[in-house]
């Protein structure tokens, strides 16, 4: 059997074959990973290979809404060109949870002349992985992946709360690593982990974390562009699967007021391509210099990237002290404290940990993003500062406390630009802007309870 990360079109038609396939979803991640496309009868798919949608489709933000001048169409021109999308087989899928035999694939996008439009965000983490490998490098990453169970809730105004579950009631206290408050959705669980089995998502362990109706996923680690991919596939099945059993799944980052928020964090190191060894250990066992330019460039470009990886002006509220979420870029050694965390690992298994990570984040972003600053760390050999060994939450807050803060760090952050790539950012940056500008729009109870009679 050929493995699917060596598939070709030929293969992917095989499979379609085999799978008695008849209809396409054809899939384009945007800016905020909602699933975006086309859907296709399987003949038309096969004679096509491939499908158009307009540039702006990919850049557009949460609201629907996207700039209408400045920047932003220096890199968008304003006829609204068309991206011309290609399918990439070895992302193929079923989609389980359909009624006719239904598949359904990611696609590139690429120009008229067939280059990558330097915006969508699959081009941007294919652009930081393949700095790797003009190094003789390759990324490794490992997500582990936050999320809520919530009961249904169509009202914006309402806040969020637990879901009912088998025993009939919702959790009131915290079940951190419960095994019986997992249990209580298990018909749930069965349907994630079966279509996951369909999927062949590359996923591991499930545990209840922290918060009331807050859950786990990790994932195996693999290459960063599969896994991406991975979680961008997980997202769309969990919620899926919750709304078959009466339930909304949310990744926001902080959707219920006292309980913690949810995080991506994810486990990375880095390969020699031409040895398949962890450059993070030297031969004796010991931390290499790689190790700790990696985490020093972390700390310097954490703060830049801040709107990649706290996409929204809720991720905000996540960052919180003494409260399962960092505040600064102090990196230690098994402390769950600081911003960048080494896990006790064997030499060949050394890894770094990302804790600043939301979940609403978009993955295929904020992977290229934290492998950018690494990458940077390397290459420019930047020290870290010294090893945190007690109570990071102690220190100062070192993060922008607001998106509008991070959007500025990340204009000024040439070097983190180039890596990622110039229209990248500038696309963003004017896409993140119109969302804070909708948002400051919006009178919250707060401020009608306080300011109205008081100020």
């Amino acid at each position: 059997m050929i493995a699917r990360d060596r598939f070709s079109f030929a293969d992917l038609e095989l499979w379609l074959d085999e799978n008695h396939v008849t209809e396409i979803e054809c899939l384009v991640p945007d800016l905020t990973g909602v699933a975006r496309g086309k859907i296709l009868p399987r003949k038309k798919f096969t004679e096509d290979r491939g499908m158009r949608l307009p540039e702006a489709v990919v850049a557009m933000g949460v609201t629907g809404e996207f700039p209408e001048e400045g920047p932003y169409y220096d890199v968008i021109k304003p006829t609204d060109r068309d991206m011309h999308l290609r399918p990439d087989p070895t992302t193929v899928r079923i989609v389980p949870w359909a009624t006719d035999p239904t598949a359904q694939v990611i696609h590139d996008c690429y120009d008229r002349e067939g280059v990558r439009v330097p915006f969508a965000p699959r081009s941007v983490l294919r652009h930081v992985c393949e700095l790797y490998a003009a190094r003789g490098w390759e990324p490794v990453v490992a997500p582990e992946l936050e999320f809520y169970l919530v009961a249904r809730n169509t009202d914006p105004d309402v806040p969020l709360k637990p879901p009912v579950g088998r025993s009939g009631r919702s959790e009131t206290s915290r079940q951190a690593y419960s095994i019986d408050a997992v249990n209580e959705f298990d018909p749930l669980f069965e349907d994630v982990y079966a279509y996951c089995e369909k999927m062949e998502l590359n996923v591991d362990t499930l545990i209840h974390e922290v918060g009331a109706g807050q859950m786990e996923i990790n994932f195996f680690h693999a290459h960063p562009l599969g896994l991406a991919d991975e979680v961008f596939l997980f997202k769309r099945t969990v919620r899926e699967a919750a709304l078959r059993h009466d339930m909304f799944a949310t990744f926001m980052a902080k959707p219920i007021a006292g309980e913690p928020g949810s995080a991506m964090h994810v486990h990375q190191s880095v390969l020699a391509t031409a040895t398949g060894l962890n450059i993070f250990s030297n031969p004796d066992g010991s931390p290499s210099r790689e190790f700790f330019w990696y985490i020093g460039g972390l700390q310097k470009y954490i703060p830049a990237a801040m709107a990649l990886f706290a996409p929204y002006v809720n991720s905000y509220r996540r960052l919180v002290r003494s409260n399962a979420a960092p505040i600064n870029i102090q990196w230690g050694t098994d402390n769950r404290t600081v911003g960048i965390r080494s896990p006790v690992a064997t030499a060949a298994a050394r890894r770094i940990e990302n804790r600043v990570i939301g979940a609403d984040a978009n993955p295929y972003v904020a992977l290229a993003a934290t492998l950018a600053c690494g990458y940077l760390g390397m290459v420019n050999q930047i020290e870290p500062s010294p090893e945190c060994k007690g109570d990071a939450y102690l220190g100062d807050f070192e993060l922008p406390r607001s998106l509008g803060e991070a959007l500025t760090q990340l204009r000024e952050a040439k070097e983190l630009a180039q890596a990622l790539g110039e229209d990248f950012v500038t696309v963003y940056t004017e896409v993140k802007e119109i969302e804070y500008a909708e948002f400051m729009k919006v009178i919250s109870p707060w401020e009608r309870e306080h300011l109205l009679l008081h100020v």
